[in-house]
């Protein structure tokens, strides 16, 4: 998108003044389908830099994520957790994962998260 979708960052920012992590959105950003619920940014970067620091490898990156949101104006990302990317008949990963999008470059959203069944 040349302009961010008003509407879209002004979900965003509902989700970041209410800190809320219930709403559920499924967008599309660079040919990939991304479905999951939003958090605020500094929820999203504590939970990130949570499971760095469980990591023997990764734990010296957690405190990149540990460093304060600086709020200049309207969000610029939608901050996904418990998301998956849709591939198929499968949400990758089946157990969710961690997906920072910027607004500007989703081309199509829709209010709910997907998922798949069996049935």
């Amino acid at each position: 998108m040349s302009k961010p979708d008003e509407l879209l960052v002004n979900v965003a920012a509902l989700v970041e003044s209410g800190q809320s992590n219930q709403m559920s959105l499924t967008v599309v950003t660079g040919g990939a389908v991304i479905t999951g619920r939003l958090a605020p940014e500094a929820v999203w970067r504590r939970r990130v830099s949570d499971v760095l620091t469980d990591s023997d490898q990764l734990g010296e990156f957690s405190t990149v994520f540990n460093d304060p949101v600086k709020v200049d104006g309207l969000p610029t990302h939608l901050h996904f957790h418990v998301a998956r990317i849709l591939q198929g008949t499968v949400g990758i990963p089946e157990t969710g994962g961690m997906y920072r999008v910027a607004i500007e470059d989703i081309s199509a959203w829709t209010v709910g998260d997907f998922s798949y069944s069996d049935r």
